[in-house]
């Protein structure tokens, strides 16, 4: 199933949107661009709250927008949730959650409040009021009300924005959760590639009110010019189970041909799975490896391609022993003294990994 959209929106001379697409109807899609490129407004023409005059928008045979005829928010079945909460002050987190749903036809109900508040580990929060709630507590609430409406869609509009770095290393592991368990097909608008590369499934880069690429996520992340790149460098995104922690709480991750290692990893996100995240930087090459050193992590690989310089720094991009895309970033120097081509199989030697969801 496929959600196909269609408009043209002018805002002065400043600002124009144009757009014919489609996207498909599974998993995390994430709106990706610099503020001010028309994510936000192509989200609000998805849920209706921005009627565009001859726009259109089809939810798999079902005409939301198409010439006269508009479909309002309440009868698309779509769960909201922004940059902030828009909870009910005067209700306890509780009655929060059963607002929508109770209110939901009950042939409807899909997603039920016992496992959406095991999902988003909210149990102990039940009968709080909603000011006696951390910023966090908050969106994780937020999210649960959105989703016991069993939506048939969900939009997210920068709903880590108005979080700390701390708050959003605590509620990433529950959207990621959420985003697996719940069935319910996701399209979130970011500007932070951290947060595309931790959630998404596929990305939608937009530029200038016009949708540039839509890519999954590996593609967006094989290339060297991705603008997931322009603010931290190149990164590879590995997906894998994480195993339990060992006294010395490190956990082992992915299977033993492409075993890494991963300190202070979240507890919760053990035997399920996730996704580590490895600057490009932070990867260095080795002909043998090498057992008196330091870093913990070497991995076999095999090199797919060598991308040409820029600024004096040479991308690598090789292949694990499971099939999975890791990126070195190395000096055109050491391309040459090693001898490095494609084919080649060497070792990866990892200095830092950091666990993303």
């Amino acid at each position: 199933m496929t959600l196909k959209f269609r408009a043209q929106l002018r805002y002065g001379n400043e600002f124009e949107l144009t757009l014919d697409n489609q996207l498909p109807l599974e998993g995390v899609t994430a709106l990706f661009g610099r503020s001010g490129c028309g994510k936000t407004t192509l989200l609000r023409i998805i849920a209706g709250l921005e009627r565009v005059p001859g726009a259109a928008v089809h939810f798999g045979e079902q005409p939301w927008q198409q010439g006269r005829d508009f479909m309002p928010l309440h009868k698309r079945r779509i769960g909201l949730v922004f940059q902030e909460h828009s909870l009910l002050p005067h209700l306890s987190v509780r009655d929060n959650l059963l607002y929508g749903y109770q209110r939901t036809p009950e042939h409807l109900r899909r997603l039920h409040p016992p496992e959406v508040t095991a999902m988003l580990d909210i149990d102990d929060l039940l009968g709080r009021r909603i000011d006696q709630l951390s910023g966090g507590q908050r969106q994780r609430v937020s999210l649960g009300r959105a989703l016991l409406i069993s939506p048939q869609l969900l939009l997210l509009d920068e709903p880590m924005a108005a979080l700390d770095t701390q708050t959003k290393r605590e509620i990433m592991p529950f959207l990621s959760r959420m985003a697996a368990e719940s069935g319910v097909p996701i399209i979130m608008v970011s500007h932070s590639p951290d947060e595309v590369e931790r959630l998404a499934d596929r990305v939608v880069f937009m530029q200038q009110g016009r949708i540039q690429c839509i890519e999954s996520l590996p593609q967006a992340m094989a290339r060297p010019d991705s603008p997931l790149f322009e603010d931290a460098g190149a990164a590879s995104v590995l997906e894998g189970t994480l195993g339990q922690a060992g006294e010395d709480g490190v956990s082992a991750f992915g299977p033993p041909q492409a075993r890494l290692w991963v300190p202070n990893a979240v507890p919760m996100q053990a035997n399920r799975p996730t996704r580590l995240h490895i600057l490009a930087r932070d990867v260095s090459l080795s002909l043998v490896d090498p057992q008196q050193i330091s870093i913990q992590n070497h991995l076999k690989v095999r090199i797919e391609c060598i991308h040409p310089p820029r600024n004096h720094r040479t991308l690598v991009a090789c292949r694990t022993a499971e099939g999975q895309l890791l990126l070195a970033e190395v000096t055109p120097r050491a391309v040459e003294q090693l001898e490095l081509k494609a084919g080649q199989e060497l070792y990866a030697l990892i200095k830092s990994v950091a666990l993303l969801a």
